[in-house]
């Protein structure tokens, strides 16, 4: 027999423990004796196996509220990456599994009657019933105690007489529900209707195919888990779901009627259900995992959409890093907090490729009319984990049709393709973002920002931006902040525009005007973000009487009529002094709580005159303001809009609303939307992650046919090349990744090998141009080996 393994960590090489003792059991792991699993799912059962393995003193009880055999699903996909931590946690159950898999690599999309494939992907599959009996034969044989049809009793109760309790009692969880002041759960129900069946044939690929309907879109994704046998899982939006009936159907009628609408990719088949029903997916999130002794896994403490095939993997992940952690702490505390502290952040990083997957499928009918191979590559990134350098080393030969279908020219990255906005065009789609370097003297720039700008200048980007350049000495956030209200300021900025023109030919410098209203008159950002400053305040001015943070920052005069009509004014004279800077574009600050952006939200304009209330009254006073500038904005340079697309607060701008926004600034002749989020009201919740803002200008984009900038937390060039091939943005706007590298762009192009003219290098650096050389890393291998 070989030696008992701690279970490894997803990826991590075993790492070997002692056999367990068989002697004196009493004497072993005095805290966790007995053990109570609730719910006889995946993950319920391979924890209370691997603690069992672990532990044969352990008594063990799972309790299951259905018989052995009932489950309401099809088929379970499991990772390569998962399956190697139960090869060395377990390998009698891995050994069950891999004779049971059903594996293929190749992915087909079927849109409008065309059939896009890509390969190289690797999925593995079993049917979820046969997965269970593994579980139950394993358990069994390691002398855990099963209890079928049988209700576990509450957790508390368990709690009083168990070392341990397990809760693995999925999505509808009552131990969570029992215990949700200490759970905190987060439940949110999306915006889908979807049902579980299956088809008595193995498809040859994972399969996804759209249907356009009379009623709207529906979606159906199929993949093999046996050689004769395939899950269908069809999905629409909840609207498409009740104009087509289905909400009036049985499910043998809605069985049929899905057949019936995805005839073709069932050669005419027939379909099954098992107990189905349509559902709506309900995201999980909790605060914290553990109470006492008990402990949620699997869908009980968190929930990742099925489109990224998360949901057991994640429960058998659970009860390994469980299992793990139990056997390596002290005690049980620490075992519990452990097991948390691993797995958290493995989870939300899930959960946020999920969400994204989820949303993209929500808001599917806005790329149905994408060129099929963008439709593709847009489908096949949307969680935004498969990227273009990934998916080109997984299927060159798709990835360049897709690059070509783009438009880019042959050896050109997609990032480094050149766009036209008016009579402007730009080199590349990389952006330095608008950053507040709060450094200027009075509102004038400096040398700092003739540095700073410079730098990032010669540093490739197509397209840099100035920070918020104010339009009054009262709009400035900071007393650092740079205006155009003085001709000394225009001396200044024409400097730094001189400078990148004739130093940076080809690099482009637009200016963002905006407005501080309520949020200024405060400290530097590194003295005090947000916060009054100490002495020497000026007076605020907003759309209302609305302090940013009551009871910090002070209470701003709402705007009247003569109020509005200077606000107005000094936007177009700022322009003016910014076409006689020398700025090639004009961007509009509408975003980030600003003065503009308080008139769009609802949560900071509550006036009741015409500039307040509905949507469309909220943009009139932005709208009047963009409509002035851009009659003094020279009409062969463009002008573009930054807007918050959602407040990331309850009763705030919704993306619903963003759209309609950037639809009225479109119309009145924007030339694109830069969109970022938030930053409105101080107790916003975002949801940080990798280009977690990009979902936002994706949206606009392909709802409107408009140009987008997408910005947030976008850090790789393979993630501006991922997104500009899917259609989801034209350009990406980068601002932490330019202060940590100003020649990002040029560093990006010597890592593809790119030298043409969308990343020219200055002449002066045209030496450096390549990486330099490192110290060697490597040795010279023995010629000889000695016994």
């Amino acid at each position: 027999m070989p030696p008992e393994t701690r279970p490894a960590r997803t990826g991590a090489p075993p790492e070997p423990v002692a056999p367990p003792a068989p002697s004196h059991p009493a004497t072993r792991r005095p805290g966790v004796r007995r053990v109570a699993v609730i719910g006889g799912g995946p993950g319920g059962l391979y924890a209370a196996a691997l603690l069992k393995r672990l532990g044969p003193e352990r008594d063990i009880t799972v309790w299951e509220r259905n018989a052995p055999d009932d489950t309401f699903g099809f088929g379970v996909v499991l990772s390569d990456e998962t399956l190697g931590g139960i090869e060395h946690a377990d390998p009698v159950v891995h050994r069950a599994l891999q004779h049971e898999f059903v594996r293929w690599d190749d992915i087909d999309i079927v849109h409008r009657g065309v059939t896009q494939t890509s390969g190289g992907h690797g999925f593995a599959a079993l049917g979820r019933r046969r997965l269970l009996e593994i579980l139950h034969e394993r358990c069994a044989s390691l002398g855990v105690r099963l209890r079928f049809r049988t209700p576990a009793p509450p957790a508390a109760e368990l709690a009083a007489t168990y070392d341990l309790v397990i809760a693995a009692d999925g999505v509808h969880s009552l131990t969570r529900t029992a215990h949700a002041d200490v759970f905190r759960p987060r439940l949110t129900t999306h915006r889908c209707r979807y049902i579980w069946l299956a088809a008595d044939f193995a498809f040859d690929a994972f399969r996804f195919e759209i249907a356009e309907t009379p009623y709207g879109v529906m979606q159906l994704h199929g993949y093999p888990f046996a050689a004769d046998a395939s899950t269908v899982i069809v999905e629409m939006r909840e609207e498409v779901w009740r104009a087509a009936g289905f909400d009036t159907c049985d499910v043998e009628h809605s069985t049929a009627r899905c057949a019936e609408i995805f005839a073709e990719a069932l050669g005419g088949g027939t379909l099954r259900s098992n107990n189905s029903a349509w559902l709506t997916f309900r995201t999980v999130v909790n605060d914290h995992w553990s109470h006492g002794n008990t402990v949620l896994i699997g869908d009980a403490a968190h929930t990742a959409h099925f489109s990224i095939g998360s949901g057991t993997k994640l429960a058998v992940e659970d009860a390994l890093a469980l299992a793990a952690c139990i056997e390596e702490q002290p005690g049980l505390p620490d075992a519990l907090a452990a097991y948390e502290a691993e797995r958290r952040p493995v989870v939300e990083s899930t959960q946020r490729a999920a969400a994204a997957s989820l949303r993209w499928f929500e808001e599917l009918a806005t790329y149905v009319d994408q060129p099929p191979r963008q439709f593709a590559f847009n489908l096949l990134t949307r969680s935004r984990r498969v990227t273009h350098d990934n998916l080109r080393m997984r299927d060159p030969s798709f990835t360049a049709a897709v690059e070509e279908e783009f438009g880019r020219a042959p050896g050109t990255p997609p990032m480094f393709t050149p766009l036209r906005l008016r009579g402007l065009e730009l080199r590349n789609r990389v952006v330095v973002s608008p950053m507040d370097m709060y450094s200027a003297v009075d509102g004038v720039p400096g040398d700092f920002h003739l540095v700073h700008l410079g730098a990032r200048a010669l540093g490739g980007a197509g397209l840099v931006m100035t920070e918020m350049v104010c339009v009054s000495a009262e709009g400035r956030i900071t007393p650092g902040c740079t205006g155009l209200y003085t001709p000394e300021q225009v001396t200044a900025w024409q400097r730094i525009t001189d400078f990148v023109h004739t130093n940076a030919p080809g690099t482009a410098l637009g200016v963002q005007l905006g407005h501080s209203g309520r949020k200024g008159s405060t400290k530097l950002m590194w003295e005090g973000i947000d916060q009054p400053l100490d002495h020497g305040n000026w007076p605020v001015t907003a759309p209302s009487a609305i302090p940013y943070a009551a009871g910090v920052n002070q209470t701003p005069r709402a705007l009247d009529r003569a109020g509005l009509d200077t606000v107005r004014e000094q936007f177009v004279a700022a322009a003016r002094r910014a076409d006689r800077s020398g700025f090639d574009l004009l961007e509009l600050h509408c975003a980030h709580g600003y003065l503009l952006s308080g008139f769009l939200s609802p949560l900071t304009n509550r006036r009741t005159d015409a500039y307040g209330g509905s949507l469309a009254n909220r943009l009139r006073f932005p709208l009047e303001v963009f409509d002035e500038v851009r009659a003094v904005w020279p009409d062969d340079r463009p002008m573009t809009v930054r807007i918050s697309a959602t407040d990331w607060a309850e009763g705030g701008t919704t993306a619903e609303d963003a759209v309609e926004i950037a639809r009225a600034f479109v119309a009145h002749g924007a030339d694109a939307i830069d969109v970022s989020t938030g930053q409105v009201v101080p107790d916003e919740r975002p949801e940080f992650g990798r280009s977690y803002q990009t979902p936002y200008a994706d949206r606009i984009r392909n709802t409107l046919c408009v140009p987008v900038v997408a910005v947030g937390a976008i850090s790789s060039w393979d993630d501006v090349n991922s997104l500009l091939l899917a259609g989801r943005a034209d350009l990406c706007a980068l601002a932490r990744p330019h202060l940590y590298d100003p020649h990002w762009t040029l560093h990006a192009a010597a890592e593809q090998g790119y030298n043409g003219p969308g990343a020219p290098w200055p002449l002066p650096y045209r030496a450096g141009s390549r990486r330099p050389p490192t110290g060697r890393t490597d040795a010279p291998k023995p010629r000889l080996a000695l016994e």
